[in-house]
C-alpha cells in the first residue's frame, strides 16, 4: 500500500504535493518522491525514509513546475532506498511514473526491455512501466499508456507525467488500489485517498477499476482501458480531515479490521491460480532443497507467535514434517537443536523485533535455512533471511495487530500447501481444495465483518467483565489465544486463551456467572469435542459467546450468543473466525473509553529485549 498524489493548476505544485503526501504518509513511509514538468523537462527528487527527509532536500534544492506527481512508498519489490523510491523515469528522463500495487509480470517484462537496450536504475516492479511507456510513446501519451496497460498484469493505480505534456497527467486503475480525482476551480487534484485533497476541494470523482483518467486544469476525462468515454457523477465529500485519514472510521484499528478482505486478496495476488494451485516461486528455495528438509522450527513473538502456531498445525498435517514452535524470547536461550536440514521460519510483522532477530542469529549459527515471514521489505529480518515470504498487508497504524495477523495466517497456509506439494506428502485433490478455499477467502472475510451488528450490543453488555476465557481446539486454539490477547491489549480486561481440552485441568475453576467464555465452535473434525466443552462451561453459569457457522443448531443450542461466520474448509476457517474476535475486543475497548490505537505501555515494534 502506497500513497500517490498529482496536481495541475496555478498553485505551487511541490507544496501541494508535499501537503498531500504528508496526509498519506500512513499509507507508506519507506521513502518519498516528487516529479514536476518545468521548461520542457522532468525534474524530481526522492529520498529514502520519512517524508521529512525529502522536505529537507527540497528546502535546499526547490522545484517548480506546471504539473506534478508525488509518492510515499510501502516497499514490496526492492528494499527501501533512494534508487527504489518513486517516481521512476524512462531512459531519457522524459517520462515519470508513480505506482501503488503490484506488477505481477514485471520480471519477464524487465528481461525483454533489457534485451532491447533499456537501462534500469532500480529493483522495483514499477520501473518496467516507465520503460514500456518509452517504447510505445510516439507523441501521444494517452495512447502510450493504453498500450502499456495492455502489456502489464496485476493490481495497480498508476500516475504518469511527460515532459512533452506540461499541463497534463494520466492515471489508470486496475484492481483494488484506490484513486480519486479532486475538482477545483482551474485546478485538479489526484490522490489515493481523500485526506490528500480535503484542504483544497470537496468535489471528487471516484476512479473505478479498468479506467484511464486524463487530468488537466479544467478537470478530468475518464475512459475505459479500451478508450470508451465514461460520464461519472461528481461526489460531495462531507468528512473532516481527521475522519478522512481514518477512512471515516472512528479509529485506525477499526479501519484496519475492515481492511482485512483487501489484505487477504493482496497477499494472495500472484500466488494462487483460479484452480487452486499455489505458486511460491518467490521463495527461491528449490524443490530439491525443500525435499531435503527434515524438521521445521518456528519462532515469533506476540500475535506473530499465534500465527506461527496456526502454521505449525498446517505444516505438520499437510507436509508431514516434525515442527517445533517456540517463543523467540525463549528459543535463543533454549540451546535449540538445528542443522542444515532444518527450515527455520521466523515470523515478524516489522522484521525488527529484537527477540526474533536474536533467535535468527541462533538459528543461522546452527546452519538452518532461514525463511522470514514479514511485512517490511528491507527490514533486518528480510536482509538476514535465505528466503522471504512477504505479507502484503501495508502499514498498520493501530498498535494492536489485526490485518497483519490475518496476512501472516494466509502466508502460513500458502507455505504449508507449498511444502506439502513439493514433498508429495498430501493428496493433490486436498491441496487444490485448500487452494480454492484460500482463493475464496477475501469474500468470506468480508462476509464475516457482517457480524459487527451482532458483536456491538454484546460488547456493551459484557464491557464490565473482570476476566474472560477464550477456548478453541486444533487450528482454532491459536485463534483463541489471539482473541484473548487483543482483549487484554486494548481493553485492559484480563483474558486467557486455552486449548478447550485443558478446561478440566484447572481453568474451569474460574468459571461462574461473571466470567464470559468465548468459544470457537465452527464445523470441523473436533466440533463435537468443543460442544462438550461449551456445555461444561454453561453448567457453571458462564455466559457462552460462540463463533459458529450459519444454521448450526448444535452450536446454537449450547450458546447464549452466536457470532455467525461463513463456512469454509476447517483448516482455513480460523482466518475467518478471528474477525468477530477483533470486533468484540474493539467494541469493548471503545465502550470503556480506552485509547484503542495506542494502548498504554505498548509499542508497535519491540526493538529492545
Amino acid at each position: 500500500m502506497c500513497g500517490i498524489v498529482g496536481y495541475v493548476g496555478p498553485r505551487d505544485v511541490v507544496s501541494v504535493l508535499l501537503d498531500g503526501l504528508r496526509r498519506l504518509e500512513y499509507r507508506g513511509y519507506d521513502s518519498a518522491g516528487v516529479a514536476v514538468v518545468d521548461g520542457g523537462r522532468v525534474l524530481g527528487s526522492k529520498r529514502v525514509g520519512k517524508l521529512a527527509n525529502l522536505e529537507h532536500v527540497l528546502e535546499t534544492n526547490p522545484l517548480h513546475g506546471s504539473a506534478g506527481i508525488g509518492h510515499t512508498r510501502w516497499a514490496t519489490h526492492g528494499r527501501p532506498s533512494d534508487q527504489n523510491a518513486h517516481p521512476h523515469l524512462d531512459c531519457d528522463g522524459r517520462i515519470a511514473v508513480i505506482h501503488n500495487g503490484i506488477i505481477e509480470n514485471h520480471a519477464g517484462l524487465r528481461a525483454e526491455l533489457i534485451a532491447k537496450g533499456h537501462r534500469f536504475a532500480s529493483e522495483t516492479d514499477t520501473e518496467v512501466v516507465a520503460h514500456l511507456l518509452e517504447e510505445f510513446y510516439k507523441g501521444d501519451l494517452v495512447t502510450a499508456v493504453r498500450e502499456t496497460l495492455a502489456r502489464v498484469s496485476g493490481a495497480y493505480a498508476l500516475g504518469v507525467l511527460c515532459a512533452d505534456a506540461p499541463e497534463q497527467l494520466v492515471f489508470a486503475r486496475n484492481g483494488a488500489s484506490p484513486l480519486i480525482i479532486g475538482l477545483g476551480e482551474g485546478e485538479t487534484f489526484v490522490a489515493s485517498d481523500i485526506p490528500a485533497i480535503l484542504n483544497y476541494t470537496r468535489r471528487e470523482l471516484i476512479v473505478q477499476e479498468g479506467e484511464v483518467v486524463v487530468v488537466t486544469r479544467n478537470g478530468a476525462k475518464i475512459s475505459t482501458f479500451g478508450g470508451q468515454h465514461i460520464d461519472r457523477e461528481i461526489t460531495q465529500i462531507n468528512w473532516d480531515v481527521g475522519s478522512a485519514e481514518k477512512g471515516g472510521f472512528k479509529h485506525f484499528m477499526l479501519k484496519e479490521i475492515y481492511e482485512q478482505p483487501k489484505v487477504v486478496k493482496d497477499t494472495l495476488v500472484g500466488r494462487i491460480t483460479e484452480q487452486g494451485g499455489v505458486n511460491l516461486a518467490e521463495l527461491q528455495l528449490s524443490d530439491e532443497h525443500l525435499r531435503g528438509v527434515e524438521k521445521v522450527t518456528m519462532f515469533a513473538c506476540g500475535s506473530a507467535f499465534y500465527a506461527a502456531a496456526y502454521g505449525m498445525y498446517l505444516i505438520r498435517q499437510l507436509a508431514r514434517l516434525p515442527v517445533e514452535l517456540e517463543l523467540a524470547s525463549e528459543f535463543r536461550y533454549s540451546d535449540p537443536v538445528v542443522d542444515k536440514r532444518t527450515l527455520a521460519v521466523a515470523v515478524s510483522q516489522s522484521g525488527e523485533t529484537a527477540d526474533t532477530l536474536e533467535a535468527v542469529r541462533v538459528a543461522k549459527a546452527g546452519h538452518a535455512t532461514l525463511l522470514a515471514v514479514t511485512n517490511v521489505v528491507g527490514s533486518a529480518l528480510a536482509r538476514a533471511a535465505d528466503a522471504t515470504l512477504f505479507m502484503q498487508a501495508g502499514p498498520e497504524i493501530g498498535v494492536a495487530a489485526t490485518k497483519t495477523f490475518t496476512a501472516q495466517c494466509v502466508d502460513m497456509a500458502l507455505l504449508a500447501i507449498h511444502l506439502a506439494r513439493v514433498r508429495g506428502a498430501t493428496d493433490e485433490a486436498l491441496l487444490l481444495e485448500l487452494g480454492r478455499a484460500l482463493r475464496d477467502l477475501p469474500a468470506l472475510v468480508d462476509q464475516a465483518l457482517n457480524a459487527d451488528e451482532e458483536v456491538a450490543p454484546v460488547a456493551r453488555r459484557i464491557a464490565d467483565a473482570k476476566t474472560m476465557l477464550y477456548i478453541g481446539r486444533h487450528v482454532n486454539f491459536p485463534i483463541a489465544l489471539e482473541g484473548a490477547l487483543k482483549l487484554k491489549e486494548i481493553s485492559y480486561i484480563h483474558a486467557e486463551g486455552y486449548a478447550a481440552g485443558e478446561m478440566k485441568h484447572g481453568p474451569i475453576a474460574l468459571l461462574d456467572d461473571k466470567v464470559p467464555v468465548v468459544v470457537l465452535a465452527t464445523r470441523g473434525p473436533v466440533q463435537e469435542k468443543i460442544l462438550s466443552n461449551m456445555a461444561e462451561a454453561k453448567a457453571r453459569d458462564s455466559r457462552i459467546i460462540a463463533v459458529a457457522n450459519p444454521h448450526d443448531d448444535a452450536a446454537i443450542e449450547h450458546a447464549d450468543v452466536v457470532f455467525t461466520v461463513p463456512s469454509t474448509h476447517h483448516l482455513i476457517q480460523p482466518i475467518v473466525n478471528v474477525v468477530p474476535l477483533y470486533l468484540l475486543a474493539y467494541h469493548i475497548a471503545d465502550r470503556k473509553g480506552c485509547d484503542v490505537d495506542q494502548p498504554r505501555n505498548l509499542a508497535k515494534t519491540v526493538t529492545v529485549e
